[in-house]
């Protein structure tokens, strides 16, 4: 069996044939090697700058269009008591430029004993959890930052 080649993103989602779950890190990878949710190996070969997030659709040379899932991960949610004190932790945490998932009541990153450390100092608290992790992306990236994640906007 040949290797599965898939070389485009989809603008529109489309009906998929396969899933591909994949963490952050491999998200913003455009040539790797991979197994689909079934097992089977694909290439990805796509264009570079963009970072994939769950529910983007790609497309295989054989017309396979699979939907990527972002996987699960270690994570800390951070919750604070207010929004200020939420809000200084998005700010130390940028100072650091550590990738974030930012809604309206928490704070994600990927799990580190350090920036912990330093959140729970700033009078936050820490879940750890497996969960998908899906960050803000910069402010220069050339792709808006479609909002898949379920929160309100009110």
């Amino acid at each position: 069996m040949s290797l599965i080649k898939v070389t485009e993103i989809l603008d529109q989602p489309a009906t998929a044939q396969a899933t591909l779950s994949l963490p952050y890190e491999l998200r913003q990878k455009s040539r790797l090697k991979a197994n689909l949710d079934s097992g089977e190996e694909i290439g990805i070969m796509l264009p570079r700058g963009r970072v994939l997030r769950g529910g983007d659709c790609l497309k295989a040379e054989n017309g396979m269009v699979i939907e990527l899932a972002a996987a699960q991960e270690s994570v800390s949610t951070v919750t604070a008591p207010d929004a200020i004190t939420l809000q200084r932790a998005c700010y130390h945490l940028g100072n650091r430029h550590v990738p974030l998932q930012i809604t309206e009541h928490w704070v994600r990153y990927l799990k580190d004993h350090v920036l912990d450390e330093m959140v729970v100092s700033l009078g936050l608290s820490i879940t750890h959890e497996q969960a998908p992790f899906e960050p803000e992306v910069g402010a220069y990236h050339k792709h808006a930052y479609q909002h898949s994640h379920q929160h309100s906007h009110d």
